[in-house]
This record gives C-alpha cells, sequence and structure tokens, in this order.
C-alpha cells in the first residue's frame, strides 16, 4: 500500500483542508509540552546545513503542531559541520522544541542518524535529511498510513527526483541492483525518510556493529510496513556532494558490511577454474607420457594472467573483509558527542 505526495502542489494527494492560519505558540506551553513524553521525535542529521535547518524547522512546526496538534520534539545533530550550523542549531532551541547534538567530529550520517534515534524519546521516530530534499509536509501522511494501519515502518520512497542527472541516476540503479542480487533486499527508491515505532527503533538499535547501513537495516529487522511515495523537489543551488570515488566507497562498504556474498562468489569461481585446469593437466601428462611436445604457450600466459588478475581481486575483497571484522573488534562508539543544547 502507497500514497503520494507531490511537492509541486504543496499538498498530499488526496485533498486536506487548508490550514488555518500560523498562530505562534509560546516557549512556555512548549516547555510544558516537552516536560512530558513527546507523540513524535523527527531526526534530523546535519552537515554544513546551517542555511535550510530555519526553514526546515518552521514546515515541520506547521505541520505538527497547527495542522495536527501533535506534540514532538525536534532531534538536530551537527555532524562536524565546518560552517555555522550549530549556532543555527541553539538559536532554534529558543524557537521550537529542539535538541541539539554536536558531535566531536564529522562520523558521517549514519551515525549521526544513530546518536539522534538513541536520544529520542517519542512514541514514533521519523529520520529525514536537514537538504529540504525529504517534504516536511510528507510527515501528515506518513502518521496518518502508520495510525491507519497499526505498521511498525513508514518508509518515504522517491518516485523521481526533478534535478538529478542521467548519470546519477544510472549510478543509483547499478548499486540498487547490486545490492539487491548480492543481499536479497530491494532499495531501489528507498530514503533515509522513515517513520519507525518503538518496536522497530528498539530492533535497529539493538544490532551492534559498527559499520551502519540505515536503509539496509531497517528492511532487515523486517516488520509490518508501508510505503508512501514522494518526488524529490528541485532546489536551487544544490548540488549533489557525492564524488564518484565516494560512491564507490559507500557501495564497497555498505555491501561488504551487510554480507558475505562476494566471499562465496570467489570461491565459486575458484571451482570453476578447478574442473579445466584438472583437465587441462590430465592432458598435459597424457601429451608428456607419448612424448608429444606440448603447443599453446600463448594460451597458458593468458590463463597465467586471467587467474592471477582474479586472485589479486579475491584478495582485495578479502581484505575490505578484514577491515570489517577490523573496524568491529576495536569497539569504538559509533560517535562521540562535544555539546548538548541541553546541558
Amino acid at each position: 500500500m502507497s500514497a503520494e505526495f507531490s511537492p509541486n502542489s504543496g499538498s498530499l494527494a488526496e485533498a486536506r483542508p487548508p490550514p488555518g492560519p500560523l498562530r505562534p505558540v509560546s516557549m512556555t506551553k512548549r516547555s510544558k509540552a516537552m516536560s512530558a513524553l513527546p507523540q513524535i521525535s523527527v531526526v534530523v542529521p546535519a552537515f554544513n546545513e546551517a542555511n535550510s535547518l530555519p526553514t526546515l524547522c518552521r514546515r515541520i512546526d506547521q505541520i505538527l503542531t497547527h495542522e495536527l496538534g501533535e506534540t514532538y520534539e525536534l532531534i538536530l545533530v551537527d555532524d562536524g559541520s565546518i560552517d555555522n550550523t550549530w549556532d543555527s542549531i541553539q538559536r532554534l532551541t529558543e524557537q521550537f522544541p529542539v535538541q541539539g547534538l554536536r558531535l566531536s567530529r564529522n562520523f558521517g550520517k549514519e551515525s549521526a542518524l544513530c546518536a539522534g534515534i538513541e536520544m529520542a524519546q517519542g512514541e514514533v521516530v521519523v529520520s529525514m535529511d536537514g537538504d529540504l530534499q525529504h517534504p516536511p509536509e510528507l510527515l501528515a501522511l506518513m502518521i496518518e498510513k502508520w495510525r491507519e494501519t497499526g505498521c511498525d515502518l513508514v518508509e518515504a520512497v522517491k518516485t523521481r527526483a526533478q534535478n538529478e542527472g542521467t548519470v546519477s541516476r544510472l549510478r543509483a540503479r547499478i548499486f540498487y541492483k547490486v545490492f539487491s542480487v548480492l543481499c536479497g533486499f530491494d532499495l531501489s527508491g528507498m530514503t533515509d525518510y522513515k517513520l519507525l515505532t518503538r518496536s522497530a527503533r528498539e530492533a535497529w538499535l539493538n544490532m551492534p556493529e559498527r559499520t551502519l547501513f540505515f536503509r539496509g537495516m531497517t528492511n532487515w529487522i523486517g516488520f509490518h510496513r508501508e510505503t508512501v511515495q514522494f518526488q524529490v523537489p528541485d532546489i536551487e543551488d544544490r548540488h549533489s556532494r557525492w564524488s564518484f570515488t565516494g560512491l564507490l566507497r559507500y557501495a564497497l562498504r555498505n555491501i561488504t558490511a551487510f554480507t558475505a556474498v562476494p566471499l562465496y562468489l570467489f570461491a565459486f569461481l575458484g571451482l570453476f577454474f578447478l574442473f579445466p585446469a584438472a583437465i587441462l593437466a590430465l592432458d598435459t601428462l597424457r601429451r608428456w607420457f607419448q612424448g608429444v611436445a606440448v603447443e599453446g604457450f600463448t594460451t597458458v600466459i593468458i590463463l597465467v594472467l586471467l587467474v592471477g588478475g582474479l586472485n589479486f581481486i579475491g584478495l582485495s575483497v578479502l581484505g575490505l573483509y578484514l577491515g570489517r571484522v577490523y573496524e568491529e573488534v576495536k569497539q569504538r562508539p559509533r560517535y562521540i558527542i562535544r555539546a548538548r543544547t541541553d546541558q
């Protein structure tokens, strides 16, 4: 089951009554609301998002407070930003029910998400990006879907990105296809924009690995899930921060952290070359006993180079997995908190 949100109309696919005028909520009322456990926790990892966070907070507050009447907390995690993101978060705590975390360095989006989700106290947790590519207006549909179906996960699936180039779209398709074949989970169109109930949240937090892949791990835990669809809005002056080498590292990191299938593939390749090698060896011995000169030196060279190349690739894959094991056995924390706004 899925529903769709279009950023062009600024509303849900099924028309809802127009919202009333935006009325300011006093910080006294906000403090009372935050003293009790909130219904909704929204977790937003942010890296150099000082300009977009104020707009994001206003739009989230419009939806959750003024349209839905929900009590909520907004957890903003500064993932080692080098701009004034932390200053922006501190100012936003005076206007909205914001809790801010500042990590000691850039640990990566997955670790920042983990820090925010561990801090969340709401009945449900919503994870979303801070660059406005995840429309806050979709929150209403996600919450409605959760309450109507009683599901444990609501996943926002993007139908298309208006400003996504052909090369970026092709790279994403290749990654999702390879991941699907190797891991058995189809993540096509999936995003980190998700709603998790307390059960799903606890199941995810109980997974102890240090190398995190939020999209894959939330699919692995199972549970009853529903989807809603949305179009990624076209944001001016917004360009992808991912280079080709960065995407390649991201793909290798997540695949090797999520499945051991590549190791089995090289085991099967070894068996595949074992039988032709055995046949060739027997034929060579037969010719030697018959006193017939063995021809085909070029073929031997090609086979040696091919097998040698496969050996190097296999050793590289093995090295990647050993690196994952090394990171896990060190038992270093997923993140380190430098500062909090509530302290």
